[in-house]
Protein backbone atom coordinates (compact mmCIF):
# COMPACT_ATOMS: atom_id res chain seq x y z
CA UNK A 1 0.00 0.00 0.00
CA UNK A 2 1.18 3.52 -1.37
CA UNK A 3 2.01 5.91 1.26
CA UNK A 4 -0.75 8.12 0.07
CA UNK A 5 -3.64 5.26 0.12
CA UNK A 6 -2.36 4.73 3.77
CA UNK A 7 -2.74 8.01 4.58
CA UNK A 8 -6.51 8.71 2.93
CA UNK A 9 -7.69 5.44 4.74
CA UNK A 10 -6.32 7.28 8.02
CA UNK A 11 -7.73 9.63 7.21
CA UNK A 12 -11.22 8.18 6.80
CA UNK A 13 -11.17 6.54 9.68
CA UNK A 14 -10.29 9.48 11.83
CA UNK A 15 -13.13 11.78 10.61
CA UNK A 16 -15.86 9.10 11.76
CA UNK A 17 -14.93 8.92 15.27
CA UNK A 18 -16.26 11.58 16.62
CA UNK A 19 -19.79 10.50 14.66
CA UNK A 20 -19.34 6.62 16.34
CA UNK A 21 -18.45 8.46 19.75
CA UNK A 22 -21.74 10.68 19.99
CA UNK A 23 -24.04 7.68 18.43
CA UNK A 24 -22.70 5.20 21.23
CA UNK A 25 -23.86 7.76 24.30
CA UNK A 26 -27.00 8.51 23.44
CA UNK A 27 -28.52 5.15 24.58
CA UNK A 28 -31.79 5.62 22.47
CA UNK A 29 -32.70 2.93 19.82
CA UNK A 30 -34.43 2.63 17.15
CA UNK A 31 -36.43 -0.27 15.65
CA UNK A 32 -34.59 -1.86 12.25
CA UNK A 33 -35.33 -4.22 10.06
CA UNK A 34 -33.03 -5.63 7.18
CA UNK A 35 -34.42 -6.78 3.42
CA UNK A 36 -32.94 -9.37 1.60
CA UNK A 37 -30.05 -7.43 -0.38
CA UNK A 38 -30.39 -8.52 -4.29
CA UNK A 39 -27.26 -10.45 -5.79
CA UNK A 40 -26.43 -8.14 -8.65
CA UNK A 41 -23.25 -9.55 -8.89
CA UNK A 42 -24.70 -12.12 -10.34
CA UNK A 43 -22.33 -14.92 -8.04
CA UNK A 44 -23.89 -18.13 -7.38
CA UNK A 45 -22.33 -20.60 -4.72
CA UNK A 46 -23.47 -23.54 -2.07
CA UNK A 47 -25.55 -20.93 -0.24
CA UNK A 48 -27.39 -17.94 -1.76
CA UNK A 49 -25.79 -14.32 -0.56
CA UNK A 50 -28.50 -12.37 -0.04
CA UNK A 51 -30.01 -14.42 2.62
CA UNK A 52 -26.65 -14.83 4.05
CA UNK A 53 -26.16 -11.16 4.04
CA UNK A 54 -29.50 -10.72 5.76
CA UNK A 55 -28.52 -12.89 8.30
CA UNK A 56 -25.06 -12.27 9.18
CA UNK A 57 -26.37 -8.08 8.99
CA UNK A 58 -28.96 -8.96 11.28
CA UNK A 59 -27.16 -10.29 14.07
CA UNK A 60 -24.87 -7.83 13.89
CA UNK A 61 -27.09 -4.94 14.35
CA UNK A 62 -28.79 -7.17 17.49
CA UNK A 63 -25.34 -7.74 18.97
CA UNK A 64 -24.48 -3.71 19.14
CA UNK A 65 -27.42 -3.68 21.42
CA UNK A 66 -28.08 -0.08 19.94
CA UNK A 67 -31.26 -1.18 17.58
CA UNK A 68 -34.72 -2.66 18.12
CA UNK A 69 -33.70 -5.58 15.50
CA UNK A 70 -37.00 -6.93 14.22
CA UNK A 71 -36.85 -10.19 11.54
CA UNK A 72 -36.33 -10.39 8.42
CA UNK A 73 -39.28 -10.07 6.04
CA UNK A 74 -40.16 -13.58 5.53
CA UNK A 75 -39.90 -13.91 8.95
CA UNK A 76 -42.54 -11.27 9.80
CA UNK A 77 -44.38 -12.96 7.60
CA UNK A 78 -44.33 -16.01 9.45
CA UNK A 79 -45.53 -14.52 12.28
CA UNK A 80 -48.28 -13.13 11.33
CA UNK A 81 -49.24 -16.70 9.51
CA UNK A 82 -49.16 -18.10 12.85
CA UNK A 83 -51.39 -15.29 13.89
CA UNK A 84 -53.75 -15.47 11.07
CA UNK A 85 -53.99 -19.49 12.06
CA UNK A 86 -54.88 -18.50 15.96
CA UNK A 87 -57.30 -16.18 14.94
CA UNK A 88 -59.32 -18.54 12.85
CA UNK A 89 -60.56 -20.95 15.36
CA UNK A 90 -58.46 -23.74 14.58
CA UNK A 91 -55.56 -23.59 17.04
CA UNK A 92 -56.19 -24.17 20.65
CA UNK A 93 -56.94 -20.58 22.44
CA UNK A 94 -54.93 -19.22 25.95
CA UNK A 95 -52.58 -16.51 27.00
CA UNK A 96 -49.66 -18.04 25.13
CA UNK A 97 -51.63 -17.89 21.43
CA UNK A 98 -50.12 -15.55 19.26
CA UNK A 99 -52.54 -11.96 18.71
CA UNK A 100 -52.80 -9.77 15.92
CA UNK A 101 -52.44 -6.11 16.25
CA UNK A 102 -49.32 -6.03 18.53
CA UNK A 103 -46.11 -6.48 15.91
CA UNK A 104 -43.56 -3.66 16.37
CA UNK A 105 -43.50 -1.60 13.13
CA UNK A 106 -39.86 -0.88 11.72
CA UNK A 107 -38.74 2.75 12.27
CA UNK A 108 -35.64 2.20 9.74
CA UNK A 109 -35.49 -0.36 6.67
CA UNK A 110 -32.16 -0.96 5.86
CA UNK A 111 -31.87 -2.44 1.97
CA UNK A 112 -29.47 -2.55 -0.75
CA UNK A 113 -27.50 -4.51 -3.56
CA UNK A 114 -24.69 -7.02 -3.62
CA UNK A 115 -22.84 -5.64 -6.21
CA UNK A 116 -19.42 -7.28 -7.20
CA UNK A 117 -18.16 -10.84 -5.59
CA UNK A 118 -14.36 -11.84 -6.10
CA UNK A 119 -13.56 -15.62 -4.66
CA UNK A 120 -10.21 -17.32 -4.86
CA UNK A 121 -7.60 -14.63 -7.07
CA UNK A 122 -4.64 -15.95 -7.23
CA UNK A 123 -1.50 -13.49 -7.29
CA UNK A 124 -3.17 -10.36 -6.76
CA UNK A 125 -0.94 -7.33 -6.20
CA UNK A 126 -0.60 -5.05 -3.27
CA UNK A 127 -1.56 -2.31 -2.69
CA UNK A 128 -5.42 -0.55 -1.94
CA UNK A 129 -7.69 0.99 -5.16
CA UNK A 130 -9.91 3.54 -3.45
CA UNK A 131 -13.10 3.48 -5.19
CA UNK A 132 -11.87 0.53 -6.70
CA UNK A 133 -12.96 -3.50 -6.20
CA UNK A 134 -9.49 -4.58 -5.15
CA UNK A 135 -8.03 -4.13 -1.53
CA UNK A 136 -4.09 -5.05 -1.87
CA UNK A 137 -2.67 -8.39 -0.68
CA UNK A 138 -0.93 -11.50 -2.85
CA UNK A 139 -2.88 -14.60 -2.89
CA UNK A 140 -6.09 -16.17 -2.92
CA UNK A 141 -9.05 -13.80 -1.66
CA UNK A 142 -12.72 -13.49 -1.52
CA UNK A 143 -14.39 -9.81 -1.54
CA UNK A 144 -17.41 -8.34 -1.44
CA UNK A 145 -18.91 -5.04 -2.55
CA UNK A 146 -22.30 -3.74 -1.48
CA UNK A 147 -24.23 -0.42 -1.59
CA UNK A 148 -26.40 -0.47 1.42
CA UNK A 149 -29.40 1.89 2.13
CA UNK A 150 -31.38 3.33 5.47
CA UNK A 151 -34.82 4.34 4.34
CA UNK A 152 -36.85 6.03 7.00
CA UNK A 153 -40.27 3.58 7.04
CA UNK A 154 -42.72 6.51 7.39
CA UNK A 155 -41.40 8.39 4.06
CA UNK A 156 -39.35 6.00 2.22
CA UNK A 157 -36.86 8.40 1.87
CA UNK A 158 -33.59 7.07 1.85
CA UNK A 159 -31.56 9.07 4.61
CA UNK A 160 -27.89 7.91 4.16
CA UNK A 161 -26.31 5.04 1.78
CA UNK A 162 -22.92 4.23 1.44
CA UNK A 163 -20.74 1.67 -0.32
CA UNK A 164 -19.14 -1.22 1.85
CA UNK A 165 -15.68 -3.70 1.00
CA UNK A 166 -15.33 -6.91 2.64
CA UNK A 167 -12.01 -8.68 2.18
CA UNK A 168 -10.42 -11.98 3.45
CA UNK A 169 -7.55 -13.87 2.80
CA UNK A 170 -7.44 -18.01 2.77
CA UNK A 171 -4.94 -17.77 5.38
CA UNK A 172 -6.96 -15.77 7.84
CA UNK A 173 -10.26 -14.15 9.44
CA UNK A 174 -11.42 -11.48 7.56
CA UNK A 175 -9.44 -8.44 7.23
CA UNK A 176 -12.49 -5.86 6.15
CA UNK A 177 -13.48 -2.83 8.52
CA UNK A 178 -13.16 -3.28 12.35
CA UNK A 179 -14.29 -0.81 14.75
CA UNK A 180 -17.38 1.49 16.03
CA UNK A 181 -16.54 0.15 19.59
CA UNK A 182 -18.90 -2.72 19.93
CA UNK A 183 -17.53 -5.68 18.79
CA UNK A 184 -19.64 -9.11 17.66
CA UNK A 185 -19.03 -12.55 16.41
CA UNK A 186 -21.09 -13.42 13.64
CA UNK A 187 -21.83 -17.25 13.40
CA UNK A 188 -21.74 -19.38 10.21
CA UNK A 189 -20.34 -18.95 6.88
CA UNK A 190 -16.81 -18.78 8.84
CA UNK A 191 -15.31 -21.71 6.29
CA UNK A 192 -16.26 -20.34 3.22
CA UNK A 193 -13.81 -17.39 1.82
CA UNK A 194 -16.67 -15.75 0.06
CA UNK A 195 -18.64 -15.90 3.51
CA UNK A 196 -15.86 -14.33 5.42
CA UNK A 197 -16.04 -11.76 3.27
CA UNK A 198 -19.41 -11.09 3.60
CA UNK A 199 -19.14 -10.35 6.77
CA UNK A 200 -16.22 -8.26 7.21
CA UNK A 201 -18.83 -5.98 4.32
CA UNK A 202 -21.87 -6.20 7.08
CA UNK A 203 -19.33 -5.58 10.07
CA UNK A 204 -18.31 -1.88 7.92
CA UNK A 205 -22.39 -1.67 6.92
CA UNK A 206 -22.90 -2.05 10.51
CA UNK A 207 -20.55 0.71 11.67
CA UNK A 208 -22.21 3.29 9.27
CA UNK A 209 -25.61 2.50 10.79
CA UNK A 210 -24.86 3.24 13.88
CA UNK A 211 -22.75 6.29 12.94
CA UNK A 212 -26.05 7.63 11.63
CA UNK A 213 -27.83 7.67 14.44
CA UNK A 214 -27.47 10.91 15.66
CA UNK A 215 -28.56 12.13 12.79
CA UNK A 216 -32.33 10.93 12.80
CA UNK A 217 -34.39 12.54 15.15
CA UNK A 218 -35.60 10.22 18.06
CA UNK A 219 -39.43 10.95 18.76
CA UNK A 220 -42.11 9.09 20.79
CA UNK A 221 -45.36 10.15 21.96
CA UNK A 222 -47.66 10.84 24.87
CA UNK A 223 -49.82 7.43 25.29
CA UNK A 224 -51.50 9.04 28.95
CA UNK A 225 -51.75 11.78 31.32
CA UNK A 226 -52.88 10.94 34.71
CA UNK A 227 -52.48 13.68 37.24
CA UNK A 228 -49.07 14.76 37.64
CA UNK A 229 -47.66 11.55 35.42
CA UNK A 230 -46.82 11.44 31.68
CA UNK A 231 -46.60 8.21 30.34
CA UNK A 232 -44.74 7.69 27.06
CA UNK A 233 -44.51 4.99 24.34
CA UNK A 234 -40.84 4.78 24.66
CA UNK A 235 -39.40 2.29 27.62
CA UNK A 236 -36.22 0.53 28.00
CA UNK A 237 -36.72 -1.44 25.22
CA UNK A 238 -35.81 2.02 23.14
CA UNK A 239 -33.25 2.81 25.73
CA UNK A 240 -35.00 5.37 27.50
CA UNK A 241 -33.18 5.29 31.15
CA UNK A 242 -34.46 7.03 34.33
CA UNK A 243 -33.21 10.44 35.06
CA UNK A 244 -33.45 11.70 31.09
CA UNK A 245 -35.34 14.62 30.01
CA UNK A 246 -37.37 15.32 27.09
CA UNK A 247 -39.66 17.91 25.19
CA UNK A 248 -43.33 17.54 24.73
CA UNK A 249 -45.48 19.84 22.50
CA UNK A 250 -48.09 19.38 19.75
CA UNK A 251 -45.73 18.17 16.37
CA UNK A 252 -45.49 21.03 13.99
CA UNK A 253 -45.32 19.70 10.51
CA UNK A 254 -44.45 21.28 7.03
CA UNK A 255 -45.46 19.64 3.99
CA UNK A 256 -45.13 20.39 0.01
CA UNK A 257 -48.03 21.81 -0.61
CA UNK A 258 -47.40 19.76 -4.33
CA UNK A 259 -46.51 16.56 -2.89
CA UNK A 260 -47.97 16.68 0.44
CA UNK A 261 -44.37 15.38 1.64
CA UNK A 262 -43.00 16.44 4.42
CA UNK A 263 -40.51 18.97 4.48
CA UNK A 264 -39.78 19.69 8.17
CA UNK A 265 -40.91 18.72 11.59
CA UNK A 266 -40.45 20.28 14.91
CA UNK A 267 -42.10 20.53 18.51
CA UNK A 268 -43.91 23.47 19.71
CA UNK A 269 -42.89 22.68 23.25
CA UNK A 270 -45.55 23.27 26.49
CA UNK A 271 -43.80 21.32 28.71
CA UNK A 272 -40.25 19.46 29.34
CA UNK A 273 -40.51 16.13 31.44
CA UNK A 274 -38.31 13.62 33.12
CA UNK A 275 -38.51 10.15 33.20
CA UNK A 276 -39.19 8.61 37.18
CA UNK A 277 -39.99 4.94 36.32
CA UNK A 278 -39.15 2.80 32.90
CA UNK A 279 -40.75 -0.62 31.53
CA UNK A 280 -40.24 -2.42 29.08
CA UNK A 281 -42.33 -0.48 26.72
CA UNK A 282 -43.27 2.74 28.05
CA UNK A 283 -41.61 5.18 30.94
CA UNK A 284 -43.91 7.23 33.16
CA UNK A 285 -42.25 11.15 33.66
CA UNK A 286 -43.01 14.01 36.08
CA UNK A 287 -43.09 17.36 34.51
CA UNK A 288 -40.25 19.60 35.74
CA UNK A 289 -40.97 22.51 33.60
CA UNK A 290 -44.59 24.22 32.42
CA UNK A 291 -47.47 22.08 33.62
CA UNK A 292 -49.37 18.64 33.29
CA UNK A 293 -52.57 20.02 32.44
CA UNK A 294 -50.96 20.88 29.03
CA UNK A 295 -49.83 18.12 28.04
CA UNK A 296 -52.31 16.06 25.84
CA UNK A 297 -52.77 12.62 24.79
CA UNK A 298 -50.75 12.07 21.46
CA UNK A 299 -48.37 14.98 21.72
CA UNK A 300 -44.71 14.28 20.52
CA UNK A 301 -42.01 13.70 22.51
CA UNK A 302 -38.81 14.61 21.61
CA UNK A 303 -35.00 14.27 22.96
CA UNK A 304 -33.83 17.90 23.67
Amino acid sequence: MSRKSRVLVLSLLVASIPILALAQTGGLRYSITVSKFENKAGWHGQWEIGDAWGTIMTDLLNQTGKFIVLGEKDMRQEAMAEQDFAASGRAAGGAKAPATGQMTPAQLLVKGAITHVQDSTAGGHGGLNIGGVRLGGAGGKGEVNATIYIVDSTTGQVLASKSVVGVSTKKGLDVGYSGGGWGADAGGYQKDNVGKAVTAACKEGVDFLVGQLTQIPWTGSVAQVAGDKVYINRGSREGVSTGQEFVVGEANVVRDPDTGEVLDQSVTQVARIKVSQVKEKLSICTVTNGSAGAIKKGMMVQAP
